[in-house]
């Protein structure tokens, strides 16, 4: 049994840490997810259903999460990595027995009262675990090569469910934040230079085995007008309806392709694309900002943490955070393949609204114990 008296509250009351608890941070969250409510608003043709009221309780739901987590003592969520891992773990398995079919993949798991995507969760805890696991290293121990065996296989083995579902974008984001968390634990860049080596080496056999529908969003990715009606409509339409919105926009509610239902998946993938078309350049680069904002504290965060579980969650959480703003506005301005990565806070959804808001409650809770010195070596876990 854990002896939670070791964990909360010992160092730090509650209430000295709802005081250090950065509010205008929250508040900064807030905001952006507000500029989604309103294009859900708009999406919905002047309704709020049946997308922003949903989703603006969702980020209600989100923030108690956050408060939540943030409150818990770091070192109880160094003691809860492998555990919470291993349940989203098991749910990826589950996918794969009882999920059901959503988005044209199977990804979601049916709990009865909630729908959940556990591959969103794997984000999250996949963090946690990479984290924990390279707090008990030295530096020396990092690059050693039977060190490596246990993280490589906490990012493969989901990987590799996430691609069977078949979710190619998420299978992106986990080796991205696990690369980022490996460098950042200080593996030698030989290391990377050989797997960059062996990616290029296998990409004949990675083409061999993609899905018809994924080697189209390449085809489509290199020449869009090639199936202008088929697999390069999104990406078109796309691209029309930001070039459209010119500097300032047509205005709110006022998009043709967005309200004219030419353009796609709008209040998913697309959402960012219908922003541009309704509130120009100038509303593009102002969100753009609060997103740059936000970033720049967590890895502010990350640099004034003390102890390096919480300096690796702090920078797996910016990273993942960056991650889905890159790959969704490079996708949707036709930069990148189409690959169904959500904007965050803004594109609606609920399981990734949930997960992001419990990570960033993971960031605040190294924020708030950012001074707390945790010893290194097995004697942390126990």
């Amino acid at each position: 049994m854990l002896d939670l008296r070791r964990f909360t509250g010992h160092e730090m009351r509650l209430t000295e840490k709802l005081i250090e608890f950065n509010w205008a941070f929250l508040l900064l969250l807030a905001l952006i997810a507000s500029i989604g409510f309103a294009m859900l608003y708009s999406v919905a043709e002047g309704s709020f259903t049946p997308w922003a009221f949903r989703q603006a309780a969702r980020f209600g739901v989100g923030v108690c999460i956050m408060i939540s987590v943030a409150m818990v003592d770091l070192r109880l969520w160094m003691r809860l990595a492998y555990p919470l891992y291993g349940v989203a773990l098991a749910m990826l398995v589950a996918v794969e027995v009882i999920g059901f079919v959503g988005m044209g993949a199977q990804r979601w798991l049916d709990l009865g009262f909630i729908s959940i995507q556990p591959s969103e969760v794997m984000k999250v805890t996949l963090i946690l675990a990479l984290a924990r696991y390279f707090h008990g290293l030295t530096l020396e121990e990092v690059s050693r090569l039977r060190n490596l065996l246990v993280p490589l296989a906490l990012v493969g083995v989901p990987v590799g469910l996430v691609v069977l579902q078949p979710d190619l974008g998420t299978a992106i984001l986990l080796i991205a934040t696990g690369g980022v968390l490996f460098f950042s634990a200080g593996l030698r860049w030989r290391y990377f230079i050989f797997a960059g080596a062996a990616v290029l080496a296998a990409i004949p056999v990675i083409w061999s085995r993609l899905h018809d529908y994924q080697r189209n969003r390449v085809f489509t990715f290199l020449d869009p007008e090639r199936d202008p009606l088929g697999t390069g409509y999104h990406i078109l339409q796309s691209k029309i309806a930001l070039g459209s919105g010119g500097i300032f926009g047509k205005g709110f509610m006022e998009g043709t392709q967005s309200q004219l239902n030419f353009l796609p998946e709008k209040h998913t993938d697309f959402i960012f694309t219908m922003l541009g078309e309704e509130l120009g350049l100038v509303g593009g680069i102002v969100l753009l900002t609060l997103y740059f904002i936000v970033l720049m504290f967590s890895l502010n965060v990350a640099l004034q943490c003390r102890n390096q579980f919480g300096r690796l969650v702090a920078i797996g959480v910016s990273m993942t955070f960056f991650f889905y703003v890159f790959i969704n506005t490079a996708m949707v301005m036709g930069l990148l393949p189409v690959v169904g990565v959500p904007f965050p806070l803004v594109s609606y959804g609920g399981t990734a609204m949930l997960s992001l808001m419990f990570a960033f409650g993971l960031l605040m809770s190294v924020y708030i114990h950012r001074n707390l010195e945790i010893s290194r070596g097995p004697s942390a876990f126990w």
